[in-house]
């Protein structure tokens, strides 16, 4: 049994192939995009490039693309300025982007954002800066950002209902994890590690 961090557990060559990559990809800062199947283990594959990155020290904060409304996603993502609407927590509040600082931020199901949440993601993307809501400073982020999927977002592009200037922003280095039907050996260690 092979492990990495005591996080994945494989026997196959190709998730040994994939760890390879993930030893390559947690040493820069670019963004990273990880695609495969349900079940195939991209959250493990993304705290392993976070352990194995410059930034293990900080924070590895995940957000569920798929489960945030739209209404609510932006205060989720940068937070809010003391004051910012009626009954907001006294003082503002951290977003999510503050708390993955010197750390990593996991867009898990990316896929699942909105065509307005993914304009908001890309010019945070784009510029690194961010404003909470109500506030009017712009606050510089340092983070390393590792975006999964299970669909393919080529065709969501083609439907127009995936922004392609987004897709290249976080495509910027890419991780495919094979289906585990294509690595059976990897059931059988999976099952007897549970």
């Amino acid at each position: 049994v092979r492990q990495t961090g005591g996080l994945l557990r494989f026997e196959s060559d190709a998730m040994a192939k994939v760890l390879k990559k993930v030893s390559y990809f947690a040493i820069s800062a670019s963004n990273v995009l990880i695609t495969g199947e349900s079940g195939t283990g991209k959250e493990l594959i993304a705290r392993s490039i976070h352990a194995a990155s410059a930034y293990a020290n900080g924070a590895f904060v995940a957000l569920n693309c798929s489960a945030i409304p739209t209404e609510l996603f932006e205060g989720e993502l940068f937070g809010h300025a003391q004051g910012a609407y009626t009954g907001s927590r006294k003082g503002g509040r951290k977003g999510l982007i503050h708390e993955a600082q010197k750390g990593v931020l996991f867009l898990d199901e990316v896929s699942e954002l909105s065509f307005d949440q993914q304009a908001k993601i890309l010019r945070f993307l784009q510029e690194r800066c961010y404003r909470q809501v109500g506030g009017n400073q712009e606050i510089y982020s340092d983070i390393k950002i590792v975006a999964a999927t299970n669909k393919p977002l080529h065709e969501l592009i083609e439907k127009g209902t995936f922004r392609h200037d987004l897709f290249y922003r976080l495509n910027v280095l890419n991780i495919n994890i094979p289906a585990l039907r294509n690595r059976r050996e990897d059931i059988i260690c999976i099952a007897k590690h549970k």
